[in-house]
């Protein structure tokens, strides 16, 4: 009798990779954070012209953009509030503060979707609320 050997070797996303992402983001090392993701890697940004967002599509983008954003935002730190997993898919739940060059200050709740392959995120899905005073 033969026992059925799964030919799946795709490296799952876990717990502990996410807090690893979040510790290279709060790092704001744009090379450390690009190590984690794939070749051909998305970024959907919170705000954009698109319905999306922004999408940024290939890892060199990406790095431009984070690179881009760390220089206007030098203190942008993240606060992991909860994570899980589910299969290749994430989602993170995070505040994020910090005090942008211009003078804005950022003090957000927000979440990540991620979808990775082979352990390497191929699609970031970011959103935060909207802050207004009523």
């Amino acid at each position: 009798m033969q026992t059925a050997v799964s030919t799946n070797t795709e490296k799952l996303p876990t717990v502990p990779l996410l807090l690893e992402i979040a510790d290279a983001f709060n790092s704001r090392d744009a090379d450390r954070i690009m190590s984690y993701f794939t070749e051909d890697c998305t970024f959907y940004m919170a705000s954009g012209p698109e319905p999306v967002g922004r999408t940024v599509s290939g890892k060199a983008a990406v790095h431009k953009v984070l690179a881009d954003r760390f220089k206007v935002i030098p203190d942008m730190t993240w606060t992991h509030e909860y994570e899980y997993v589910a299969g290749t898919r994430a989602v993170t739940v995070w505040r994020v503060t910090g005090h942008a060059t211009d003078g804005t200050v950022l003090d957000y709740q927000g979440c990540d979707l991620w979808e990775f392959r082979d352990g390497l995120v191929v699609n970031k899905d970011t959103y935060w609320k909207i802050v207004r005073p009523d």
